[in-house]
Formats: structure tokens, sequence, C-alpha cells
């Protein structure tokens, strides 16, 4: 998720209202996998099937990223991208930046959070690109219609949001090395 054209885009700048974050992000229960579910894709998402972002924290408070998906289909080649995420705000570990090629870095709002850790959204100030992710490879039809609507109240253009297929079959491979087993 949070591609290398979230770098292209960092570095022009609108005069946009900034979109609130949440307001904490407990790390330690935010780091492992979250499936994203829907999103406003970057040019590299535009076709990701099984796509799932990672994140561990670092020694030196950094966060490593692991974004992976299959390109094209739910077998497709496995694409692997590894930015580094750094908490700007860390009174709330909310806002962070995503550095992909130094010395750029994108913005990334933890904007939606439920309390249980299990469903996320990111999004940006600029309302280009937005990513709804899930501790599971699906949410429920209401779940979704909820946060879609939460998202369009964030003033992002809805029409632009499209699910991402989360097909998992036996043996298709995550972006850990490990292989899926019936998720669907």
């Amino acid at each position: 998720m949070l591609s290398l054209t979230m770098l292209l885009s960092a570095c022009g700048s609108q005069n946009l209202k900034p979109i609130n974050t949440v307001d904490f992000v407990d790390l330690d229960r935010f780091m492992g996998d979250w499936y994203v579910i829907a999103n406003i894709p970057t040019f590299i998402e535009t076709d990701a099937h099984n796509a799932i972002e990672t994140y561990a924290m670092n020694d030196d408070g950094s966060i490593a990223t692991t974004f992976t998906f299959h390109d094209g289909s739910p077998d497709g080649e496995l694409k692997k991208y590894e930015p580094t995420g750094f908490i700007v705000d860390e009174q709330s570990n909310a806002l962070w930046d995503m550095q992909f090629i130094w010395p750029f870095k994108a913005e990334y709002r933890v904007i939606y959070l439920d309390e249980n850790y299990e469903t996320t959204i990111i999004g940006r100030t600029k309302r280009d690109y937005v990513w709804l992710m899930s501790r599971g490879s699906s949410i429920d039809e209401s779940s979704y219609a909820s946060l879609l609507a939460f998202i369009e109240d964030q003033g992002y253009d809805i029409s632009k949001v499209q699910k991402v297929p989360q097909v998992w079959t036996e043996g298709t491979e995550t972006g850990n090395g490990q292989y899926e087993e019936n998720k669907q």
C-alpha cells in the first residue's frame, strides 16, 4: 500500500485542511499484518490482489514496513516494497512519514482505528490516496459501507475507491514468505 507513488506526490502541496488523526495509536498493537480491503490506488496498486501491509518496530523507533501483493491475479507475480515509517507525532503515534527513497517522505495519517485494532483507515491531507485495512482478509458489507461513508466524510471522492481482491487459496504466498490456506 503506501507505494512509490506516494513519494512522487509527497513533493507537491495543496492548501487542503489536514484530516484529523485518531487520538492515539498503541504501536505494539498496531504492528503486524493488515489486509488491504479497499483503496484509492497508487499506480502500482491498480491491479493488486491479496495486498498486505506489514509493520514491525525497528530498534531505532522507525517502522519496518513490507507491502506485498500479487500483480494481476491472486496467483500473479508477487510484488514487494519495503519503505520505512517514521513517527512524526510521538504523542499520538498517528501521524507518520513513509520513506521509499531518501530523502523523500510521504504523509501517512491513521485517521480511523477501531478499539480492537481490527480495522484501520490510512489517509493523506491531499486526499489522493486512502487505504482501508483489516486484520482479516474480508469485512462484512455493513462495516464496509460504514467505513466508506467515513472516507467520504473526510473529503475523499469515493468513486475512486476500489475494493482490493483478497482471494486466498491453498498455497498462495503472502508477503512474509508464508502460505495462506483457504482464506476465502
